[in-house]
């Protein structure tokens, strides 16, 4: 027997390696990514050895950076549950953007009514219609796939711009405020619709998250509904020949994704936003999914990406002060991160497809 190619394949011996393990693959991810992101830098003509430091310190340097990338987390960890979920019986949504803006809003609606009701019937009231209306904006896109096969990627997509607009049209005209002075929201919300505050601006909302993610990554590994879920993915017919009905399982799943969509615009818009207003989401949803799809669909490994793309978020104040550039910088800085993690996944089927035979 001999090695074919031993000494060309090298590279892709050590790549392939290193992408075959958690720690490899973080490491090439991280190393692809300050690549990619040092040339950024450097194209717009800042310095990554300036920047790079100021970010991290933006991001994790003090108890506030660490505050304000937990703050930003909690929405973004709740969309990318909603979006995995989903992702357990084989559907592609887009939509906790949506979800997020029509659950703040439904969750607006009790707390604009009962302004004046204690803590004990206002927040447990607040909270649950809005999951119900995250919930019931999901089950729509759910719905229209079972009855009608139409695609839940452009349904979900489509229904996050009429749920901007709907929030748009409350905070406009008839939820505005009078004493805002024209500026378009509602009503300050009240104490008693504030969520328990784990310090500072920190609130319960990222406990929620993790919660979530625990509770499902569990009934999803253990549970007959889990396994149910499974089988459905693989193998529809013979999911139906034993007796699961997946169209019923598309709603519940969306359901119960748009809930937990629902739930963090509701957490956003009392905690911090402290009313009801356009822009509520510094999109929250589309960095839910670009987390979603970094974790490989795995909802634990969702949590400290999540972290790390709130801190991303939460650099966008330093490239802001430091270099003068945008906010969206922080943006196009999790699209990279989101190419990186990709492009190592690229190699690593790459180097698989490719590695050295024995002959």
């Amino acid at each position: 027997m001999k090695l074919v190619h031993t000494e060309s394949r090298f590279p892709a011996i050590v790549i392939q390696r290193l992408s075959n393990s958690i720690i490899g693959s973080i490491l090439l991810s991280t190393l692809v990514f300050l690549i990619i992101c040092g040339a950024f830098f450097a194209f717009v003509g800042q310095s990554p050895l300036e920047l790079f430091p100021a970010i991290v310190d933006a991001a994790f340097g003090s108890s506030y950076s660490w505050t304000e990338t937990l703050l930003k987390t909690a929405p973004i960890l709740l969309c990318a549950i909603a979006t995995v979920l989903p992702a357990k019986l084989g559907l592609i949504s887009v939509g906790a953007e949506g979800q997020l803006y029509f659950g703040a809003l439904v969750g607006t609606a009790p707390v604009l009514a009962l302004i004046d009701a204690p803590t004990g019937l206002l927040l447990p009231l607040m909270l649950f219609s809005a999951a119900l209306g995250g919930a019931l904006w999901a089950a729509i896109s759910g719905l229209l796939k079972d009855l009608f096969a139409v695609n839940e990627t452009i349904s979900t997509l489509l229904l996050n711009y009429v749920a901007v607009l709907l929030v748009n049209y409350a905070v406009y005209g008839p939820w505005k405020d009078p004493s805002n002075l024209g500026w378009p929201a509602t009503a300050p919300f009240p104490n008693a619709a504030k969520l328990p505050s784990l310090g500072s601006n920190l609130h319960f909302g990222l406990v929620l998250g993790i919660l979530a993610a625990v509770v499902l990554s569990s009934l999803l590994a253990r549970s007959r509904w889990g396994m149910a879920l499974q089988l459905m993915r693989s193998n529809r017919k013979l999911a139906q020949a034993a007796g699961l009905h997946f169209g019923r399982n598309v709603v519940l799943v969306m359901a119960i994704a748009g809930a937990l969509a629902g739930i963090a615009g509701i957490t956003e818009t009392a905690m911090v936003q402290g009313r009801l207003q356009p822009n509520l989401s510094n999109g929250y949803g589309l960095s839910g999914f670009l987390v979603a799809w970094m974790a490989g669909q795995h909802i634990i490994k969702i949590i400290p990406l999540s972290i790390l793309v709130g801190g991303l978020a939460a650099s966008a104040d330093a490239l802001q002060l430091v270099a003068q550039l945008p906010s969206s910088s922080a943006m196009v800085m999790q699209g990279i991160l989101f190419i990186s993690v990709l492009a190592v996944n690229g190699l690593k089927t790459h180097s698989s497809s490719k590695s050295p035979t024995i002959s």
